[in-house]
């Protein structure tokens, strides 16, 4: 039998509905993870690398991707990967920390997958267990916008990412001992960019090779992110201004500034152009809010040039007075098209009624001797069943308690409680979280699986009066925020995102000793619509290792 032809009308229809049930692009990666011996400042230890690169490889792809990561385990012990900043619409299966997820065993491997939906901006990624996050296997994840919605400035010559932080040297068992016997890890030996701790030097290197190199005349993308474990750093360049264009996903208001503060697993994204003498520059990096200043150095270069650094360092603000105030000067472009991570119209979120308020205040004390960090007394603990795991498969109530902290504490008691922290949230509600900072130095906190609006900073103590100086226009929606000493924060967010998200101290030492809880956001039809089912490949443990597969959820 001989079909007919196809129509010209017929092939077009055929084309669009192919179209239109086309998926996302998908980007593969495979990661082998070991340790090698680099020198971040100078001296010989063991760090973190992926596929012997540190920082690691670049996950860089458009809003709706769809990312596909497949990790060798080759270190001696078991490790997690989490993507700070990304969302994993209704799908916390791939968070990667260990409240959501079995750890990659020593010679084993997973694969993740998720999709960077709706978002667009500056993150990173770096290892979650243990205290893996001291020996690096951190790196950069970039999200463009689609090629048919406009960012508000001309495209960029290129793009330059910067990895900013502090840096230990003590190795890991060291740095371990230190936490688990009740002490602090104290002071970092130095500060890194890309891995690299150069320091300006009176007479430079004339051979020195440049870390970021630019055209005459050009402009010039970077994307900075604090990776470090304990401080803000302040980022500035010789002679050359920064545009402000991006903060964790959302286009700004283009200020110019001349430093900038970025603050525990924050992202900034700037615009620099090349309109100095041709020649090499210093971009600085240095630690904030300390006694002593750790500082940092990579040499930017004009292609052709010659000439050798400028002898003046611009030098750094002083006091979080200064630091607070940048905050303020920071606001959402409301003009600009892009991806919004937020529900539709919750840009108008200032006109949202608020269902629930949260109080956090951080606190540090001792438990049996030993030094705990902790949020309105609870100091979290990871139990062998992840807390996702145990909630899905029915047994949470072998596992841990809901609701062991109260939305308003009161007087923060002063004895510390160590056990797994999980807060029930109400899918969809849209909620008000205070931070409250006692102590004298400078704290940040990020929330995974959400974008919130970071509505205000200020001195003392918060009060619901306080709401009057609230900005309910225009502040930015972002992942982190930080908290000055003796001052408050509050955000405002929808709780959109059905799964179990992790709020945690931007401080690793502070994660590490309980300074973190998780929020359960369970959708009441349990629907494929709202969470993903357990994917096939999950890696189960603890006591649902070998327990049947719950029921499977459908639309």
């Amino acid at each position: 039998m001989t079909l007919p032809k196809p129509s010209s009308l017929s092939l077009l229809l055929l084309l669009l509905l192919g179209a239109a049930h086309a998926e996302d692009p998908y980007h593969f990666h495979t990661w082998n993870v070991k340790y090698a011996t680099l020198s971040p400042l100078g001296t010989p230890e063991q760090v973190i690398t992926i596929n012997d690169q540190f920082p690691g490889p670049r996950i860089n792809g458009t809003s709706n991707n769809n990312i596909i990561v497949n990790i060798f385990n080759h270190l001696d012990e078991p490790v997690l990967f989490t993507w700070n900043g990304i969302q994993q619409r209704k799908n916390s299966w791939q968070e990667g920390l260990p409240g959501t997820n079995c750890p990659i065993l020593p010679g084993t491997n997973m694969t993740y997958k998720f999709q960077v939906k709706d978002q667009i901006g500056s993150y990173y990624y770096y290892p979650s267990t243990s205290l893996h996050r001291a020996t690096g296997g951190y790196g950069p994840i970039t999200v463009h916008s689609r090629e048919l919605i406009p960012v508000p400035y001309d495209f960029p010559e290129a793009e330059h990412i910067a990895l900013v932080g502090d840096w230990y040297t003590k190795p890991l068992p060291d740095l371990l001992k230190l936490l688990d016997s009740g002490r602090s890890l104290g002071r970092p030996d130095g500060v890194v960019i890309n891995g690299k701790g150069g320091k300006m030097e009176k007479n430079p290197n004339p051979k020195e090779e440049p870390m970021f190199t630019m055209l005459p005349g050009k402009t010039y993308r970077y994307r900075f992110c604090n990776v470090g474990m304990k401080n803000s750093i302040n980022v500035r360049f010789q002679k050359h201004a920064m545009k402000l264009v991006e903060i964790e996903g959302s286009h700004t208001v283009q200020n110019i500034y001349d430093s900038l503060d970025v603050h525990l697993g924050q992202c900034y994204s700037v615009l620099v152009t090349a309109d100095q003498g041709p020649g090499d520059y210093y971009l600085i990096a240095s630690t904030r809010f300390t006694k002593e200043v750790l500082t940092a150095t990579a040499l930017v270069r004009y292609a052709g040039g010659k000439s050798p650094p400028p002898p003046a360092m611009p030098e750094a603000p002083v006091g979080w007075g200064w630091s607070l105030n940048q905050f303020r000067s920071q606001r959402w472009n409301l003009t600009a098209s892009a991806a919004r991570p937020n529900p539709q119209g919750s840009y108008h979120y200032g006109k949202i009624n608020i269902t629930r308020t949260i109080k956090i205040v951080n606190s540090a004390g001792a438990v049996d001797g030993r030094l705990r960090y902790a949020i309105n007394g609870m100091s979290h603990a990871n139990p062998e069943t992840p807390l996702k795991l145990a909630e899905y498969f029915g047994v949470a109530d072998k596992v841990f308690k809901y609701n062991l902290i109260k939305d308003d504490p009161g007087e923060v008691p002063e004895k510390i409680t160590v056990a797994p922290d999980v807060v029930n949230a109400t899918y969809r509600n849209f909620v008000e979280i205070v931070f409250e900072n006692p102590e004298k130095s400078v704290q940040t906190w990020h929330l995974a699986g959400y974008s919130f609006f970071a509505v205000a900073i200020e001195p003392g103590k918060w009060t619901p009066a306080r709401r009057s100086n609230y900005n309910l226009l225009d502040a930015v929606s972002r992942n982190t925020i930080q908290v000055y000493p003796g001052c408050w924060a509050a955000i405002m967010l929808t709780l959109d995102n059905a799964g179990m998200w992790n709020l945690r101290a931007g401080s690793t030492e502070r994660t590490y000793l309980g300074q973190q809880l998780y929020f359960s956001v369970l959708s009441p039809e349990l629907s494929l619509r709202d969470e993903y089912n357990l994917p096939d490949d999950q890696l189960l443990c603890g006591i649902v290792k070998d327990m049947p597969r719950p029921k499977l959820y459908s639309i």
